[in-house]
């Protein structure tokens, strides 16, 4: 109380302002004569040395986006030893069920032979224009099928290329390791200590 009435924490408050104000053009001045995009100066930006506020010039200067950064969703697959694809999703539905704006469709697999559904997507539809990014698919999804993108530069001309089908919504798991490692790292654990306490096959009736 006594502070507020003798000014000094105005002062304190000047004094901050003051201090960022200042923090703001130290990195300009050490930077003198250097451009911010260059890759040093980008990851300088990028680290915790960064003083003070600053705009990003971009294009020509482009920060790393944080790993919780959610964009447009993607399908991953596993990679196997003789280069075929599994896809994750078996076309449950229920990514396109919790979506608000609707903007996701699945046509399911058919087995040729006996007319039944195969757990793999046949078509899988995402309207990016609609979509908006809040990750219920992601969240959701109970088999780690879906994740959300970091890839932000996506402007088109063409409207109708921002409906994105199976093909081009198909990312390997290297790709989600490498945009998401903390994420990705406690997945691999979870999924891990699962498998390694899941009954035997002989318990469960599953085929080994």
């Amino acid at each position: 109380m006594s502070e507020e009435l003798n000014g000094k924490g105005i002062l304190k408050g000047l004094g901050v302002t003051l201090k960022r104000f200042l923090a703001t053009y130290w990195d300009d001045i050490k930077w003198l004569g250097r451009r911010y995009r260059t890759a040093e100066g980008i990851s300088h930006r990028s680290s915790k040395d960064a003083r003070g506020i600053f705009t990003i010039q971009y294009p020509e200067e482009k920060l790393p986006p944080p790993e919780e950064f959610r964009f447009v969703p993607f399908l991953v697959y596993e990679e196997k030893e003789d280069g075929s694809r599994e896809i994750r999703c078996t076309s449950c539905g229920i990514c396109s069920k919790v979506c608000p704006p609707q903007c996701i469709w699945i046509v399911r697999t058919v087995d040729p032979a006996t007319g039944r559904p195969r757990p793999e997507p046949a078509e899988f539809y995402i309207d990016i224009d609609i979509c908006m990014n809040c990750g219920f698919c992601a969240e959701f999804c109970p088999f780690d099928a879906i994740k959300m993108d970091h890839d932000y530069e996506l402007a088109v001309y063409d409207r109708r290329q921002n409906v994105y089908g199976l093909e081009k919504l198909l990312k390997p798991v290297s790709y989600y390791a490498q945009i998401r490692p903390l994420n990705n790292a406690r997945e691999e654990e979870a999924r891990r200590i699962k498998a390694s306490t899941r009954p035997p096959a002989f318990v469960t009736g599953e085929k080994e």
